[in-house]
């Protein structure tokens, strides 16, 4: 990626981290510059990047202010952080284990939607996604596999940022996503992979990913426990 998105995400990951917490002011632009080795007008263009998706405030007499909102929803943060929040908006960092990785058949649903034959050779990743110790997530994901040749289907092998690379190992670019978010009576895996008692209710969310030329690569199911987080989607 362009130095300046490298270097904005090494901003927004002190930002998600904690170690700069909302109202942190930080230091000049020519200091950073300096502590990150690149050129004031590259820390300017990283810092113009969070700005404009709301991470940080410019603020006159201040300076560059943490702002502790959650990222506006472009597809780089979509890609780069948890889909739910904090109750109180803040980023929150997860850690991601992989359940199974399997090759098997399409089903007549999954053909439609990803626009291949009923029964062509799909990969399933199905994932946990822990916050602090507690489990908040998972999610059940599908692409054809001839989108994905030669991955490795090992768990530990599995990228943690998936759709991230698609994109950088095998060249398949997301440009879109539709979701489909709705509430449903947690099912007894629910229970038993969220630490739910039954009965209890999961946010669903349902997407599709689209390249640019708006053909399906992937499809995706999140079901959360909402407990503690909440999905947050900012449009401006």
């Amino acid at each position: 990626m362009p130095i300046y998105q490298s270097l904005a995400k090494s901003i927004a990951e002190k930002i998600s981290s904690g170690e700069w917490p909302t109202g942190t002011v930080l230091p000049s632009e020519t200091a950073l510059a300096a502590e990150w080795r690149v050129s004031v007008g590259t820390m300017r263009r990283a810092l113009s990047e969070l700005t404009s998706e709301g991470l940080l405030a410019r603020r006159r007499k201040t300076g560059t202010v943490v702002t502790g909102r959650p990222p506006r929803q472009n597809l780089r943060f979509y890609f780069q952080y948890f889909r739910l929040h904090g109750r109180d908006g803040t980023l929150q960092n997860s850690l991601t284990k992989v359940l199974h990785a399997v090759g098997r058949p399409a089903t007549p649903a999954e053909a439609t939607k990803l626009a291949i034959e009923v029964g062509g050779a799909v990969i399933e990743i199905h994932r946990l996604r822990i916050v602090k110790g507690r489990r908040v997530m998972h999610e059940t994901l599908v692409i054809a596999a001839g989108l994905v040749p030669g991955i490795d289907l090992a768990p530990e092998a599995i990228p943690e940022r998936l759709y991230s690379a698609l994109w950088e190992v095998w060249g398949q670019k997301i440009a879109a996503i539709r979701e489909e978010i709705s509430a449903e009576v947690a099912t007894p895996e629910d229970c038993r992979l969220l630490d739910l008692a039954p009965p209890a209710a999961v946010l669903v969310i349902s997407e599709i990913a689209y390249d640019e030329q708006a053909r399906p690569l992937l499809l995706n199911c999140h079901r959360a426990n909402t407990a503690q987080d909440v999905y947050i989607n900012e449009i401006q």
